[in-house]
């Protein structure tokens, strides 16, 4: 039997396994089988972590079995289940001397390097942290074909592959259509992350996710830094916005020194995976 806790924010959820846990085990198995909403638990994503002095360290695996770099909504989850107790009791004794305070800090390892959180608040079972990000990368327009037709976007690197497209249709049908065709557009090998974006005020941008890995998701931490980013580059919207998705709203800050991601997070159950 594996431990397993399940945390999302705004609906984009995960379950997290500690490494020792999984051991040997084919990662990439464990996440399809633990992910399939069916037959599974159901998730966004696995999160392989250990804990460390300043916090955690993680890895992301899609439902499909497939690696991640980071996920903004993950790393915050992961730091919800830190600050809410609810590790085992050895693991836990670690942490008792880090227990959450407004400012309080805890760094964790990603395969897109560290990101800091900075604790605010809980209310409701719901943590919300700051999140320092990194700083976007590779920031520029493109032009691609879909189907026969133009589609005009923003790609750039948010500790992830993100392309963002402005002023799309956020209905369903164009969503569908054009979300698994940006994912694996020829002009991404590695496949990429989608967002279509409709700015809506000069600090307010809605989207709509489809995710490298997974399809529609709630909500994406890297894919609102990287809509906010896009959207004060090419949007007409200043450096600090409102992301608005189907799952809730976060607070994105670009600044000279990175972006930052303020957003809450929630554990949801811990149990045993007995399959």
């Amino acid at each position: 039997m594996i431990s397993v806790i399940k945390a999302h924010a705004y609906g984009n959820d995960f379950l997290f396994v500690h490494e020792r846990d999984v051991g040997s085990a084919d990662a990439s198995a464990l996440a399809r089988a633990m992910c399939e909403r069916h037959r599974g638990i159901g998730a966004d994503g696995l999160i392989v972590f250990r804990r460390t002095a300043r916090g955690a360290v993680m890895r992301l695996l899609n439902p499909d079995g497939s690696r991640a770099e980071v996920s903004g909504n993950g790393v915050r989850c992961l730091g919800a289940i830190l600050a809410g107790g609810h590790l085992s009791e050895e693991d836990e004794a670690r942490n008792r001397a880090k227990a959450a305070g407004e400012g309080s800090e805890v760094v964790i390892e990603t395969d897109s390097g560290p990101k800091t959180l900075v604790w605010l608040k809980e209310e409701d079972g719901r943590h919300t942290f700051r999140a320092s990000m990194g700083p976007p990368e590779r920031i520029r327009r493109l032009d691609l074909d879909v189907d026969g037709g133009p589609v005009s976007a923003v790609a750039l690197w948010m500790g992830n592959p993100q392309l963002v497209v402005l002023g799309s249709s956020l209905e369903d049908a164009e969503f569908r259509r054009l979300g698994p065709a940006l994912e694996h557009h020829p002009a991404f090998p590695n496949r990429t992350n989608v967002e279509l974006a409709r700015v809506e005020a000069p600090d307010r941008v809605r989207i709509r996710i489809w995710e490298r890995g997974v399809g529609p998701t709630e909500s994406s931490g890297t894919g609102a830094c990287a809509a906010a980013v896009a959207a004060a580059s090419f949007g007409g919207t200043g450096r600090s916005a409102d992301i608005v998705s189907p799952g809730g709203t976060q607070r994105v800050e670009w600044r000279d020194d990175g972006v930052y991601l303020t957003g809450w997070a929630s554990v949801v159950l811990t149990g045993k995976w007995i399959a």
